[in-house]
């Protein structure tokens, strides 16, 4: 009886997960070997990876634009050049801190609203 049981908990288990699968999209396909239309969970790849990516993206960028807006080009461009002089990892910093145009544009808007 307890294998039974563990069994039918197996399949309804993965029923759950086919069902909520299935409630972020599906797609009828032809079951070649019955004939009949079987609606199987769509294969999209789960966005929640790729906006966690982003978001971090759009957080470090808008660090940067307030750290060059708050300290000023000449300052931040100096503590960058301090960084390109320290270890692999403070090297490896200094490439990504760099000033990007992305940076460099907004950093102007954003100044009068910080002093």
């Amino acid at each position: 009886m307890d294998s039974t049981l563990q069994s039918f908990e197996k399949r309804q288990k993965a029923l759950r997960r086919k069902h909520k699968r299935m409630a972020q999209g599906y797609v009828n396909k032809l079951d070649r070997e019955s004939g009949l239309i079987v609606q199987r969970p769509d294969n999209k790849v789960g966005g929640y990876l790729t906006r966690l990516i982003l978001l971090v993206a759009a957080v470090f960028m808008g660090f940067k634009v307030f750290l060059l807006a708050g300290l000023g080009e000449a300052t931040y461009l100096s503590h960058v050049d301090a960084l390109r002089s320290g270890s692999v990892v403070e090297q490896g910093a200094a490439l990504v801190m760099q000033i990007d145009p992305v940076s460099a544009y907004l950093a102007p808007l954003l100044q009068p609203l910080l002093q």
